[in-house]
């Protein structure tokens, strides 16, 4: 079981074959991603930002949706966490808790520095890749 957070799914809808896009793409070939509805709900709050519209491959966009919708494991997780320096994150690390998921990947400095927590791997999109290679 895996997390992706917002910042590696906003990426893997900016440019195809770019690196949190190839790692999207591999967990959902030999891993099952944990969602959540409060990770669901930034997600779409992220996307529909007037500023990160320009970036957005739109078909990348609803390509990320689709695979979460059709492929996600829905969890609600039950225990409240507050390890992550920004409250708003621990969002990822319930839900990790609650999908007893191996592993997160993130671009975001304030999960990456809790790598590992509580036996759980917080990796960039890049270290994801390297580690799954093969």
């Amino acid at each position: 079981m895996i997390v992706f957070d917002v910042s590696s799914l906003v990426g893997a809808a900016i440019r195809r074959d770019g690196v949190p896009e190839l790692a999207l793409r591999r967990a959902l070939r030999v891993d099952q991603i944990a969602v959540s509805e409060a990770v669901i709900a930034e997600l779409l709050d992220v996307f529909a930002r007037p500023r990160l519209q320009r970036f957005l491959d739109p078909e990348l966009r609803d390509e990320v949706l689709s695979e979460l919708h059709a492929s996600g494991l829905f969890f609600v997780p039950s225990e409240r966490v507050t390890d992550c320096r920004d409250p708003k994150d621990n969002k990822y690390l319930e839900l990790a808790f609650a999908a007893a998921a191996a592993t997160i990947v993130s671009s975001d400095d304030d999960l990456l520095v809790l790598h590992p927590w509580r036996g759980v791997r917080i990796l960039k999109p890049a270290a994801y890749l390297a580690e799954t290679a093969g």
